[in-house]
Order: C-alpha cells, then structure tokens, then sequence
C-alpha cells in the first residue's frame, strides 16, 4: 500500500533518508559482542561567531581527520582494512604551499562504496588553494591541523580542541573547514568546531554523517548524503568537489545563526543501496561477525599500544 502511495504521489523511497549512523553503529557493535553501547555527545545549543571581515578578505584553514601516509604502517591504500598502526593520536599540522599524501585506513569509512583512490573527497586543499586565486577567499592559511580520531569526548574537548585553536590563533585564521571521515570522527570535529566558536572563530563542517553532527550540535553544517569518506564531494568529479567546497563557504558565510545545516542538492546515485549496507549486522553471516569481533579487538591492540607508548 504505501509503495502504491508513493508512486501516486511521487514520494522519494524510504530508503532515500540519511542513514542513522548513531543506530547503525549502535547495533553493529551490540552485534559483533560489545555490550555497553557508545555514547554520542549530545547538546541543544551551540556557540556562533559571524565572520569578523568579509571571506574575500579571511584566511582560512582545513581541519582534517585523515592521517599522512607512512610506509612503514602497512596497507593503507584504497580498500585496505581497518589500519589501526595508521592511527594518529595527537594534533599534527602541515605546510599548505606543500603536497601532501593523506589517506583513510585508519577509519571506518564506507570501504565497499568508497574508492579512496581520490584523495580530493576527504582533503579539499587543493580547491581552497584554488578559490584563494579567484580571491574567493583572502588566503589560506600556512598549516593545515589534523584532528585525532578520539572516541573520548574529554580528550577531544580539553586536549586536542584547545591545541588546533592554540595553533590557529598562531596563524592568525580567521576561519575553518573541518572535514570527518568516519562515525566518530564527524563527532571529533563538531567538537572541535564548538570549541574554536566559542573562541571567536567561526567554522563550518563538511560531512556526510548528518545525525551525529546534529546531535552534537554544530554550528554551522554542510550534509552531503554520500557514503562516508566523500565529505568534500565525489570521486574524480572536479566540478563535485568544487561546488561542495564553494556550498561550505556559502554557509560559512551566510548562516543566519547557531546550528544551521544546509544539504547539498547533489545525489550519489540513483541507487540508495548503500545505506543498507554499511555496516549492517542484519546482512552479516555469525561466521563474519566473529571473525569482525576479532580483527577489531586486534587492530584495537595495535592502537592501545601506539597510543600508550611513550614515543
């Protein structure tokens, strides 16, 4: 009955909604054994700092959660399983006027439709560097910060967030993109958004996870409905990633206030069959869950030790 409604009144497929990233992972995770359900920051307010000088005249900067790429880490290309000795677990920065190899293997980005052989869809830098030229925006700024992945709020909240505004008041920036991959990631960097806002600051994050954003309250928002690991527009399509990042600087500028989310009008596909497949324990054999129980409890021992180290 309700799909003969929809086609008489030409209603979008349910499918079509964004994914519910909180209860996906909710449920994924009670699936493969964890018992104790994570809990997502939540707030009903936000702090919102208008541009202080036009953005043809601001500098502006990247917050990112992808790690730079070492050989010495293993697999960290497109398709590789979840890397975590590619993990990074402290604010890092890189030279803007540089190239830079980051990658995603880290995350649980959507790994069966995401490339990742297009690092364009997670770190814009190039097409900042190019609206700088247009005189878009007044300059980028000398560094780019890199965000830790932190399923801590507090570490988020007071360690990391106070050190990239710390280095962002050290490159005089007037305003941020910040970009998140993964589930908790986009929670990281709406933190760290909330924190650079309530010190004079303004942001806007580019994502792909609109509930988790949302719950934690941004202030100002960008949702591309794409699988997670495209915040900053699709694969190899320039003129996707180039209007993405120019809708992020619209809403960088013109949000009216505080918790303002815009969705971009691009559609991945016509195909919604992705967000029934990311990490869905309804279409996973006892067999996969066990041996995903393992690989995670494995990789999260590689990163408890590289965390943990002194070094």
């Amino acid at each position: 009955m309700a799909t003969r409604t929809d086609d008489t009144l030409g209603f979008a497929p349910e499918e079509a909604a964004p994914l519910a990233y909180m209860a996906r992972t909710r449920d994924y995770y009670l699936a493969i054994g964890y018992e104790t359900p994570y809990r997502w920051a939540h707030y009903i307010s936000a702090p919102f700092q208008r541009l202080r000088k036009p953005l043809a005249q601001s500098r502006v900067t990247i917050i990112t959660t992808a790690a730079p790429f070492d050989p010495a880490k293993g697999d960290q290309g497109p398709g590789a399983p979840y890397n975590g000795g590619a993990n990074f677990y402290s604010v890092y920065d890189g030279d803007t006027s540089a190239s830079h190899d980051l990658r995603i293997s880290h995350i649980a980005y959507d790994r069966t439709h995401t490339t990742a052989t297009d690092p364009n869809t997670w770190f814009p830098l190039p097409q900042l560097i190019r609206l700088a030229g247009k005189g878009r925006i007044g300059a980028v700024g000398p560094r780019f910060f890199g965000a830790p992945t932190n399923r801590s709020q507090r570490v988020t909240i007071e360690t990391d967030a106070p050190e990239i505004l710390a280095r962002c008041r050290a490159d005089e920036i007037d305003a941020v993109v910040l970009v998140p991959n993964c589930p908790v990631c986009h929670q990281t960097v709406t933190l760290v958004a909330r924190h650079l806002e309530a010190n004079g600051i303004p942001t806007v994050v580019m994502g792909c996870a609109k509930d988790i954003v949302e719950h934690a309250a941004a202030p100002r928002f960008l949702f591309s409905d794409f699988p997670l690991g495209n915040s900053a527009g699709k694969p190899h399509d320039t003129a996707s990633q180039a209007f993405t990042l120019e809708l992020a600087l619209d809403v960088l500028e013109r949000s009216p206030a505080a918790r303002t989310t815009v969705q971009s009008p691009l559609q991945w596909s016509d195909d919604h069959s992705w967000k029934r497949d990311y990490s869905n324990p309804a279409l996973l054999a006892p067999d996969e869950l066990a041996r995903r129980r393992a690989e995670f409890d494995a990789q999260k021992a590689i990163a408890r030790g590289l965390r943990d180290s002194p070094t």
